[in-house]
């Protein structure tokens, strides 16, 4: 089954049945930023659907993720990227900050998303990539976190002295009211054309991805700062049977894969319990995604130096 079965809510269905087929917009749209400036927090609130896994480790997106959102008469495509690495150019590095790049020149417009009353010198190399080429919209995101609000209104203004930004747009991603405005702000950038996708469609990554991602996610929340980031889940099997209590039944086997055995020790935890742990919040997670019941066997594998080679990485996925 490739594509997850995701449903959007009839009132958008009915919605975007009502327009005209001429008057349909549909475009691509990037969201581009430093590591943890909310990236994948927006994509999520976005689409109306967690289809980008989140946490405070730098680098958790490591893959081109795209989530889709149909309303009214707009389909909107939207790509998260991972966080532009600055420093630590390991292979792994290289290869996210290529899918930035590549991803940025092929889009209508760019979300490019800092936090609220902040610009550090790691954001300006990012809005250099695409500086003069693209639309571009300035998302000040965490504005919940923001302590003086009368600060924004000079911070906005240094910043279009800084980027000729076609829009601005202060927001929370956690807010829905933003998030609708921000969906509002987008429209017109978006050419007429018809739509790309089924309109109850909300992403082109299969399940089988997903389930790599929500372990992953799972591994990086519950191992904190003791765990490189250096780590990837790879899934080895991936089967799908009738359920005898629920419509479906998916079995996953999937190995987390780390470089050292110190770190091999950290993810099993003291006599299981933390990958234990890992798999069973990933289950929960996956049973509500998925509508399915689902069994999840983990183990853990010592690849040393895999995050800097390039044949491993194309093996891994990455490239």
């Amino acid at each position: 089954m490739n594509q997850p079965s995701f449903q959007q809510g009839p009132g958008e269905k009915a919605a975007s049945t009502e327009q005209g087929a001429g008057a349909m917009r549909c475009g691509l749209i990037a969201i581009v930023g430093r590591p943890n400036v909310g990236k994948s927090t927006l994509l999520n609130a976005l689409v109306g659907q967690k289809i980008s896994i989140t946490s405070r480790k730098a680098q958790t997106t490591r893959h081109r993720i795209t989530g889709i959102r149909s309303v009214g008469d707009t389909q909107y495509v939207f790509v998260d990227t991972p966080g532009f690495q600055t420093k630590h150019l390991s292979a792994l590095n290289k290869s996210l900050n290529k899918a930035v790049v590549g991803t940025v020149g092929d889009v209508d417009l760019v979300l490019f998303v800092v936090e609220a009353g902040n610009f550090s010198l790691k954001d300006a190399q990012v809005l250099s990539l695409f500086e003069g080429r693209l639309p571009t919209i300035l998302v000040a995101n965490k504005l919940d976190v923001l302590h003086r609000r009368s600060e924004l209104a000079p911070w906005l203004k240094s910043m279009q002295e800084r980027h000729d930004f076609a829009e601005f747009v202060p927001i929370s991603a956690k807010n829905p009211k933003d998030v609708a405005h921000l969906l509002d702000v987008c429209r017109p950038y978006l050419p007429e054309q018809d739509w790309w996708y089924a309109e109850d469609e909300l992403t082109d990554k299969s399940e089988r991805f997903l389930a790599s991602e929500i372990i992953r996610e799972k591994l990086f929340r519950l191992t904190g700062d003791e765990l490189p980031y250096t780590s990837t889940v790879l899934i080895d099997t991936f089967t799908e049977e009738p359920g005898k209590t629920a419509n479906r039944m998916v079995r996953i086997a999937a190995s987390i894969v780390v470089e050292r055995d110190s770190h091999k020790a950290m993810v099993i935890g003291e006599r299981g319990e933390r990958l234990k742990r890992i798999g069973t919040e990933a289950r929960q997670e996956l049973e509500k995604l998925l509508d399915a019941k689902v069994f999840i066997e983990l183990w853990v594998k010592v690849r040393s130096g895999w995050s800097d080679d390039a044949s491993r990485l194309r093996a891994y996925g990455y490239e």
